[in-house]
């Protein structure tokens, strides 16, 4: 089912004509009656009462909306032109908002890729492209948005791990734009055949579990705890190389390999001791 565009006539014409018929018959009515012409008197409630029932074929349309016209179930046309408009009487209309929506899905909580339960909400901004396929390919296709919706983050949740484990990895906390795409793109494969097209769709909450946030806390401030002493170590290292570098350049000292050792040794250890670390550990807030 594709959206077929359809004219119709305006409605303020329409609308005028319809009104001067009906004073003319009544006119006419009134001068049949007078007149004792019952012939006359009948064509003019005839008339009049087709132009009342053709008042049932003017109809509004907003700004950003259209009409979906059927006929006895078969589908004609869908209007867009805005104002007062007028199509056949025995045309069913259904109005359709073209307007751009959003909504933001509940909390759920799913297991990510690593099994650890989280939870999960998103922002999805959305509008209506085809008409007919609103109206006829799906039963409510505002409810089959929200539906599909939570489905796709459902799915989207559990194919990607929350924090990164490893380089080059695409994670749930660290990259958001990649996230993003990839939710809007498993929206758009659902909710093509409803006539809908997803704008945007962005992580909106994302937090683990409230039963297990307080072990991924501290896994979170063992893996920063670790990455400073590792950054440490590789800077001591470093000041270590230049050091030799420079003395030997300079021709301070000469050091045999086992003096040097022993020079590496002692660098290392006032670099590195317990002391200078501790303030590095102990600043900051983890999130």
């Amino acid at each position: 089912m594709k959206e077929n565009p359809t004219r119709s006539l305006p409605g303020i014409p329409v609308l005028l004509a319809l009104l001067l018929a009906m004073i003319a018959a009544t006119v006419v009515l009134f001068q049949g009656v007078a007149g004792d012409s019952p012939l006359t008197a009948v064509l003019a409630v005839i008339g009049g009462l087709v132009a009342f029932f053709l008042l049932f074929g003017l109809y509004m349309v907003e700004p950003n909306q259209s009409a979906v016209l059927s006929l006895f179930g078969k589908y004609v046309g869908t209007v867009h032109d805005n104002g007062l408009r007028w199509n056949n009487p025995f045309f069913s209309k259904r109005k359709v908002s073209l307007r751009v929506r959003n909504f933001e899905s509940g909390k759920l909580k799913v297991n990510e890729l690593d099994g650890s339960p989280i939870e999960i909400a998103a922002v999805i901004v959305w509008r209506v492209v085809d008409s007919a396929e609103a109206v006829f390919n799906v039963d409510d296709y505002e409810s089959f948005v929200h539906i599909q919706s939570e489905a796709a983050l459902r799915a989207m949740a559990t194919s990607y791990p929350y924090d990164q484990h490893e380089e080059g990895q695409v994670s749930l906390r660290s990259h958001p734009v990649e996230i993003s795409e990839r939710l809007k793109e498993q929206l758009d494969e659902r909710l093509t055949e409803a006539g809908v097209d997803v704008i945007d769709a962005r992580i909106s909450h994302l937090a683990y579990a409230p039963e297990i946030a307080h072990a991924m806390l501290q896994r979170q401030q063992a893996n920063a705890v670790i990455a400073a002493r590792t950054r440490i170590v590789a800077g001591a290292v470093g000041m270590v190389e230049m050091a030799l570098e420079e003395l030997q350049k300079n021709g301070v000292v000469q050091l045999d390999e086992e003096r040097k050792a022993a020079m590496v040794s002692n660098l290392l250890v006032v670099l590195c001791s317990d002391r200078s670390t501790q303030p590095i550990v102990n600043t900051g807030t983890l999130y």
